[in-house]
């Protein structure tokens, strides 16, 4: 072809190709067309995508001067043999064009799916998120769910580990979360309410929580209400742990006259003809009558032998009602007397006392009808009675008995006029002794109570506990309470004095106690 480029005498021209932009900047979308290069990847936030290519084609240029006839006929036939090879060259490099792009378009990642994918992520930060309101406090750790839009693969869910794509999610309890994953570990359904409580890093509705987490009045069956300072205040029995709304000290909740538990709501208390209420439970073993007392007495009798204390003198023994133990009580001129109320007394004085002398008649969880007699009491000793509260259950009528019959043994045995902290105090220490005899029956294990150091000096008493069957679980209970009433008593005379006797008995024995308490008077030390 050099010839045909010396007939034109022309020059060779380069036209390039544009370049094509595409991608996502910015949240903006960009494309256009600038010198035939499309760039593809991703690189600081901006996506380019698209091939690259720059073809060259050298044609010639129309220049013409004066030209013979022959030279004409010599051009036309240059044209066509020159139109004939730029034919199959035309074809070739058509063909080498479309291999070239088919290359590059067989290379390029997916244009059409990231043109979409641009478009998703263009939406979806389109949306959003609403600013969350102040949080709010309540009972069991309140948090906030609150509510964002990331673009897609920014978090992972914390419920089922996958990826969090665009859209709404919840961002809690410092990780993010479907909102469908999100979901109260009472009920397992979803949390959509704005707050939400929490219970040992764990998630709830507010009305679950309340429901598994919200302490109830063990006597209404309510929640307890909260104070005045939003904290749930409630009272609680120090022994049975029975948990209750403050205004059920004031409300004239009825009390157990025994355990001293509350009446609740689905409970049913039987009512003494005195006013006094028993559980059914310290129904079960209440000793309601003088002669129902008197195997029990025996009992007591025989545990003061095993202590080498045997009383000799045959001192009767009654169950009274409340009005006629309080009406002997004042015709008393000696003893000490537990304050708020006296359930058993040790008599000296000749007087005509109102037994029980039958089992009073229940109907309808109240006493109908109750048989009672006169009783004269003869001064043959130093005492002339025991009285007993009646309609206590079994332990604690014994555990009464107990003391009354010490008092009994000390003026018997010709003990000066002590102090009430130390005649109670050694009457304390053993109706305590005989609890835990009672508790400890045909048990190996040792006993924390005066009873250990007791037995080491003398014989013990046969056991109750096969004389009476087995115990219940529940007055197993009972007697465990009646023991921590002695304990925690807080009275002088009773508590103080006691907490003195039984350390005395524990370091030097009930014998040499009572003779150091016979010759000084106190408790030794």
């Amino acid at each position: 072809m050099g010839w045909l480029e010396k007939i034109f005498g022309g020059s060779t021209h380069k036209i390039s190709g544009g370049q094509y932009h595409g991608g996502y900047e910015g949240g903006q979308y960009h494309g256009g067309y600038d010198g035939g290069q499309y760039h593809s990847g991703h690189e600081g936030g901006q996506y380019h995508g698209g091939y690259e290519d720059s073809t060259i084609w050298d044609g010639p240029t129309t220049s013409t001067d004066a030209l013979s006839d022959f030279d004409k006929e010599e051009i036309d036939r240059a044209i066509a043999l020159s139109l004939a090879e730029e034919d199959q060259k035309g074809k070739k490099v058509i063909a080498e064009e479309d291999q070239k792009a088919k290359k590059v378009i067989e290379s390029e990642p997916n244009l059409e799916e990231d043109e979409a994918l641009a478009k998703a992520l263009q939406e979806s930060l389109n949306v959003e998120p609403p600013p969350p309101p102040p949080p709010r406090y309540d009972y069991g750790s309140l948090f906030p769910p609150v509510s964002y839009s990331f673009p897609y693969g920014y978090r992972v869910c914390a419920g089922c580990n996958a990826e969090v794509g665009h859209g709404r999610y919840l961002s809690c309890m410092g990780a993010v979360w479907h909102p469908e994953c999100f979901r109260c570990q009472a009920c397992n359904q979803p949390i959509s309410d704005y707050e939400f409580s929490m219970s040992d890093n764990r998630p709830y509705h507010k009305s679950c929580y309340k429901e598994h987490h919200h302490p109830k009045c063990d006597v209404c069956k309510n929640f307890i209400p909260t104070n005045s300072a939003g904290l749930i205040e409630y009272r609680a029995h120090p022994f049975w742990l029975q948990k209750y709304c403050p205004s059920h000290e004031n409300d004239g909740t009825p009390r157990c006259c025994s355990c001293e538990r509350m009446e609740a709501v689905d409970a049913r208390y039987l009512t003494l003809d005195d006013g006094r209420k028993l559980c059914l439970e310290c129904c079960d073993s209440a000793i309601m009558d003088t002669h129902e007392c008197q195997p029990l007495y025996l009992e007591i009798q025989e545990f003061y032998e095993g202590l080498n204390m045997k009383i000799e003198q045959q001192i009767p023994l009654l169950l009274v009602e409340r009005q006629a133990l309080n009406e002997a009580m004042e015709g008393e001129k000696n003893g000490h007397h537990h304050i708020p109320e006296t359930r058993g007394l040790c008599l000296s004085e000749e007087q005509t006392i109102s037994t029980i002398s039958r089992r009073p008649r229940i109907g309808g969880y109240r006493i109908l009808d109750m048989f009672t007699e006169p009783y004269r009491l003869i001064r043959k000793c130093e005492v002339t009675a025991i009285l007993i509260l009646y309609g206590l259950p079994r332990l604690l009528t014994g555990s009464i008995l107990a003391h009354e019959m010490m008092h009994a043994w000390l003026r018997l045995k010709g003990y000066p006029s002590l102090s009430p902290e130390v005649e109670e105090g050694i009457c304390q220490v053993l109706a305590h002794m005989w609890l835990d005899s009672e508790i400890i029956a045909g048990s190996s294990s040792s006993s924390t109570s005066a009873s250990s150091s007791a037995s080491s000096s003398s014989s013990s008493s046969p056991s109750t506990s096969t004389k009476k069957g087995k115990r219940s679980d529940f007055e197993k209970k009972l007697g465990e309470f009646f023991k921590h009433q002695i304990e925690s008593d807080t009275s002088a005379a009773y508590g103080d004095g006691f907490r003195e006797g039984n350390k005395a008995v524990l370091k030097y024995g009930l014998k040499t106690t009572l003779d150091h308490i016979q010759l000084t008077g106190t408790f030794p030390c």
